[in-house]
């Protein structure tokens, strides 16, 4: 799969801000959970891209790992890349879950993960970063309630710098290696899942971008409202 990803905006020092009065006026609390505290990660750190956009975003507190007794099966994870995540998977599974998305599969975000490209492997995104992906892939589910769709495919998400670099189209400064974007793909027309996209988007859902491709989508949580 080839992802022609964003659009020219994106500076390594752009700020990422969730406007949460907008989001629980225009919510309530389906879909996406109460944001009751902030708190913030830094995106930069020195075994990173330099080029990988810096960030911070708003948190819940509500968003805890919770136990769950099933854990991600090896099967579907090539072993390479398990010998390298392995550590991770299950807890990460566990923070997915938490999430109680309702039209997201946790599973088949975590094998979004384990992909490569030109020989080099993808990875899980740093702990310290989940809680970014999870707003972004709340709002995916909203989008998909709003819709009435009943299945969300994730095809790609977190992107590892070396990983990225390696993916035809990608920018250097892709949000994807901040943990912000994930490109999606609806059972309808691309295009409708981009439109309602940014309908909710533009009614307070979430600020962030929103690209569209002819047979995916792409959404963002960067703090600033772009469209392509």
């Amino acid at each position: 799969m080839t992802f022609f990803d964003e659009s020219p905006l994106t500076e390594s020092n752009e700020t990422l801000r969730i406007d949460r009065r907008g989001l629980l006026g225009t919510l309530g609390l389906a879909g996406l959970g109460v944001l009751a505290s902030s708190a913030t990660a830094s995106a930069a750190t020195r075994s990173r891209s330099s080029s990988t956009p810096q960030v911070s975003v708003l948190t819940s507190s509500q968003n805890s790992l919770q136990p769950d007794p099933q854990p991600v099966s090896r099967p579907d994870l090539p072993e390479e890349w398990m010998a390298v995540n392995g550590p991770l998977v299950n807890d990460y599974y566990k923070y997915l879950n938490s999430l109680k998305m309702q039209r997201v599969c946790p599973k088949q975000v975590i094998e979004t993960h384990a992909k490569s490209k030109a020989g080099v492997w993808n990875s899980l995104p740093p702990k310290s970063w989940w809680k970014r992906m999870g707003y972004t892939l709340r709002v995916v589910d909203r989008i998909a309630l709003e819709m009435n769709v009943n299945q969300v495919e994730v095809i790609s998400a977190y992107r590892a710098p070396a990983y990225n670099a390696h993916c035809p189209g990608a920018r250097s400064g892709s949000w994807h290696q901040a943990n912000v974007a994930a490109d999606v793909k609806f059972p309808v027309r691309a295009s409708v899942v981009t439109s309602t996209a940014r309908q909710l988007r533009d009614l307070g859902l979430f600020k962030g971008g929103v690209g569209g491709y002819w047979n995916f989508t792409h959404i963002d949580a960067r703090g600033v409202n772009i469209n392509w």
